[in-house]
C-alpha cells in the first residue's frame, strides 16, 4: 500500500504531531512525506519526499499573523503548479494534515483526501467555536477534504480524539524548578523582554522564534526555539504561557503544568481553541498588554492545574482509518474507541 502524509508547515505544532504519526505509517506501507510552507522551526526525521512552497502564514512581531508579508510572499502561479503536478493518483491512502496543495490535487483528480488534522476538529459543529462564517468558510476550502477525522482537547464527537502527544513528551522528566516557561511566537524579543521583566520575581525561560543568539537580562532568559531544549525547559517548569495553538497547550496539560495562553490576534484557530480551553478553566488574555498584568500575577501566586487524561491511541486511530479508506480491510476491535470516548473530563486541583 502507498501512503502520502501531506503535512502543514506554518508553525511547529503540525510537525510535532507529524513525527508520531510518521513512525506509525510508516510500519503501515509505503510512505511518501509532503510538507508545505515555510514557517515551521523544527525538522522531522524522515526523508521528505515533496517540498512545497504551498501557501503559508507569516508570524508577525506585534501578536498576529502579518498579512502584508503572507500576501508579497504567495506565489498563486507557482501554487497551481504544484497542485497540477503532484502525482496523488498513484496513492492507495492521502492522509491530510491542513496541507492546501495535496487537498486541491485530490479535489482535481477526483481522489479521496482523508484530513488527520486540527482543523477539522476545530470545525467540528459539535466543538466549541467562535461564530464567524467567512473564517470557517475560507478554512474549508484552504484545504477541501473528502472526510475528516480529527485531534483536540477533548472528545467532542466521534470523529474527534484527544492529542497525540509525542514520545519525547510521554517520556520526559517532569519536576519544578521553579521557573516559567513562554513560548509565543507571534512577538518580537523586545517586547517580550520589556513585558515579563516587570515580573521581578519570577524566573523565565523566553523562546523565540525570532532569536538567534541567546540572552539573559536579570530575571528573564531568551532563547532561539530548540526542540530538545524547549522541552526540558516546559518539563522542569512552574507554569507555562504559550499561544493558543494546539501542540503546546496539548502538551502542556499533558505534563500537568499550570497553563495560560494568549491567542494570535484575528488567528480563527486560535481564538476558537482559546474558547476551548477556557470552558476547560485554563485562564486567556487577550494580548501581552498592562491591563492583563494583575491577570498573570494573580495565576502565578494561585493559578491551577488542570489535569487531563490524553491516552495513546495513536496506533489505533491510523489503523481505524486504514480500515475504513482502503482496501486492505480487516478486523479490527474498535473496544478502544468506546473507551476513549469517554476518556477526557477536566479537572482542576
Amino acid at each position: 500500500m502507498k501512503i502520502l502524509y501531506a503535512i502543514q508547515g506554518t508553525g511547529n505544532g503540525h510537525l510535532s504531531r507529524a513525527r508520531d504519526i510518521i513512525s506509525v505509517l510508516e510500519k503501515k506501507g509505503q510512505l511518501d512525506v509532503l510538507l508545505s510552507g515555510t514557517q515551521a522551526d523544527l525538522t522531522i526525521d524522515y526523508p521528505i519526499a515533496y517540498k512545497l512552497d504551498g501557501c503559508s502564514f507569516i508570524f508577525g512581531q506585534k501578536g498576529s499573523i502579518n498579512f502584508l508579508k503572507t500576501l508579497s510572499r504567495t506565489n498563486a502561479l507557482k501554487f497551481i503548479n504544484e497542485v497540477k503536478n503532484l502525482p496523488v493518483e498513484k496513492y492507495d491512502l492521502i492522509i491530510n494534515d491542513f496541507e492546501p496543495v495535496s487537498a486541491w490535487a485530490c479535489y482535481l483528480k477526483g481522489k479521496d483526501c482523508i484530513s488527520l488534522s486540527h482543523h477539522s476538529a476545530v470545525l467540528s459543529p459539535k466543538a466549541p467555536k467562535l461564530n464567524n462564517f467567512l473564517s470557517q468558510y475560507l478554512y474549508k476550502k484552504y484545504a477541501p477534504v473528502s472526510k475528516e477525522y480529527g485531534f483536540h482537547f477533548d472528545r467532542f464527537d466521534n470523529n474527534i480524539f484527544t492529542p497525540v502527544i509525542r514520545k519525547q513528551i510521554r517520556e520526559a522528566n517532569i519536576c519544578d524548578q521553579g521557573h516559567y516557561t513562554v513560548y509565543l511566537p507571534a512577538y518580537g524579543d523586545a517586547e517580550l523582554y520589556n513585558f515579563f521583566s516587570t515580573f521581578s520575581n519570577t524566573k523565565w525561560q523566553i523562546f523565540s522564534k525570532h532569536n538567534r543568539s541567546p540572552f539573559t537580562l536579570g530575571n528573564v532568559q531568551v532563547r532561539p526555539l530548540n526542540n530538545e531544549a524547549f522541552i526540558e525547559s516546559m518539563a522542569s517548569s512552574t507554569g507555562i504561557i504559550c499561544g493558543a495553538g494546539f501542540e503546546t497547550p496539548s502538551e502542556a496539560l499533558f505534563m500537568n503544568k499550570k497553563l495560560m495562553v494568549v491567542p494570535m490576534t484575528n488567528q480563527y484557530e486560535q481564538l476558537c481553541n482559546a474558547e476551548a480551553l477556557k470552558r476547560m478553566g485554563v485562564p486567556v488574555i487577550k494580548k501581552l498588554h498592562k491591563k492583563y498584568v494583575s491577570s498573570i500575577a494573580d495565576w502565578i501566586e494561585n493559578g491551577k492545574v488542570i489535569y487531563v487524561d490524553f491516552p495513546d491511541i495513536t496506533e489505533n486511530v491510523i489503523d481505524m482509518i486504514i480500515d475504513k479508506h482502503t482496501a486492505n480491510r480487516r478486523v479490527i476491535d474498535y473496544a478502544w474507541e468506546e473507551q476513549a470516548f469517554n476518556i477526557g473530563s477536566v479537572s482542576p486541583v
